[in-house]
């Protein structure tokens, strides 16, 4: 997550507090340095860094608290609040019109911050809803775009309008709303041009836009991985054009994550969503508190079981859990297990929503080098699974040291590294077996 470094710069300061018996008012001041030194290396903007430190520091050095039974879980309690308070304090939804009325939503944005895909990334989510949206394809410049717009409505499910790249987007604009009207389509969405700069041509076209349409929602998509810049960019469409709420793109990455704690202060718009992946489903509403949670480390177990319960087929995951609990869990599911695991955003992703596991997404302790190896090893498990025939995936306990070298050539890898994988399994197996039937004292038990 593009908070990673941020999480573990903090987990380790509010460690510090935590080990002091009782704080005084030097601590908290030096604690409050710290974490104002990991923002800034977050590149938060310098003036919504002051402000927060400002009103932390104010009810830090409090007597409640400084004299409170655990005065370090209070700090960390307040750092919480105020971090909830700078992205906006409450979930913000995108306002539909009433009844059967068509909803017009302009998106809006720079070149590269993703504004194509997330456009039918938010129809998807409509969709889903019970609506019936249209996307309308207003990009004439771009090479691809409106193909592109095309390709991922297929996708989604949900019809493309275009008119082509010889009309003016105020024009096709006009035309996809009489076309949602006629057709039962009650949200229409207007993928705009981007330019890789912003200009005044840019924003004339889309004040032509909300000349020739009622537009009832300006959505503003800004990259993540682009920090003050796409601060700064969402201030200029703010007092240019006017916007009702921002979304930003590529938080998955590894990226510094400022921009999402720096926009809702400097430009008093809230962040609707954030862009959590290149699939189409990556596309996750934007919660301040589930936010600050994983920022601080906490977790955001509720994201976890939403993501769960929308990816995961629950008769797969009970016969999962009766196997397990049998120990009769076999390289089949474990190739099934980790394709549901993919589907949640990896491993990494989850990790960063594990109460305690914040900050471990990138797999704590290695670096990029060793992180991508460790990937590399995964695929290459994979390679050896995928390389063995059914019956014997099914049933492990075929593998003689014939089929352990067919697999080892299939796989194009050393027979050490097959017997290596069937050595672990076995042995995960046996702990399986351990904690299903309790262990000594039910100490292992399974909490199914």
């Amino acid at each position: 997550m593009a908070f990673d470094s941020l999480t573990e710069k903090l987990q380790n300061i509010f460690k510090n507090l935590r080990s002091k018996g009782r704080l005084t008012e030097d601590d908290v001041k030096e604690a409050l340095k710290e974490i104002k030194r990991a923002l800034l290396a977050a590149d938060v903007n310098f003036k919504v860094v002051k402000g927060f430190i400002k009103n932390v520091q104010e009810r830090a050095v409090g007597q409640d608290v400084m004299n409170g039974l655990n005065p370090g879980q209070m700090v960390i309690k307040i750092v919480n609040e105020e971090l909830v308070k700078l992205m906006g304090s409450e979930t913000t939804e995108i306002k539909l019109q009433p009844g059967s009325a068509v909803t017009v939503i302009m998106m809006a944005g720079l070149q590269g911050a993703g504004k194509t895909t997330t456009t039918a990334k938010l129809a998807g989510k409509y969709k889903l809803k019970g609506k019936k949206p249209l996307l309308a394809a207003c990009d004439v410049y771009r090479p691809a775009a409106i193909k592109q717009l095309q390709v991922n409505g297929e996708k989604q499910g949900v019809d493309v309008f275009s008119m082509g790249d010889s009309h003016k987007p105020a024009d096709i604009a006009k035309a996809a709303v009489l076309h949602a009207q006629k057709n039962g389509c009650n949200i229409v969405i207007l993928d705009t041009a981007g330019r890789l700069h912003i200009d005044e041509d840019m924003m004339a076209e889309l004040q032509e836009i909300k000349e020739a349409v009622e537009v009832h929602q300006t959505i503003l998509v800004i990259d993540a991985m682009t920090g003050q810049d796409a601060v700064n960019v969402a201030a200029d469409f703010n007092d240019k054009i006017g916007i009702d709420g921002v979304i930003v793109t590529k938080l998955d990455g590894d990226t510094r994550g400022g921009a999402a704690l720096s926009v809702k202060a400097v430009t008093g718009k809230p962040i609707l969503y954030a862009g959590m992946g290149e699939k189409l489903s990556d596309l996750e509403q934007f919660y301040p508190d589930r936010m600050a949670s994983r920022i601080l480390g906490m977790g955001d177990v509720l994201t976890l079981i939403e993501k769960a319960e929308a990816e995961i087929d629950e008769a797969k995951a009970i016969e999962m859990s009766r196997k397990l609990k049998k120990a009769q869990f076999d390289f089949e599911d474990y190739l099934e297990s980790t394709k549901q695991m993919k589907n949640m955003g990896g491993l990494g992703n989850i990790m960063n929503m594990m109460p305690g596991l914040g900050g471990m997404g990138k797999m704590k302790g290695l670096d990029d080098e060793q992180a991508a190896q460790a990937e590399k090893n995964m695929a290459r498990m994979e390679a050896m699974i995928y390389s063995m025939t059914l019956e014997e995936r099914r049933n492990p306990d075929l593998l003689n040291p014939s089929r352990k070298h067919r697999i080892a050539r299939g796989a194009g890898v050393d027979i050490s590294e097959v017997n290596r994988m069937v050595k672990q399994f076995n042995e995960m197996k046996k702990m399986m077996k351990m904690m299903g039937k309790g262990g000594k004292k039910g100490k292992f038990r399974l909490p199914f």
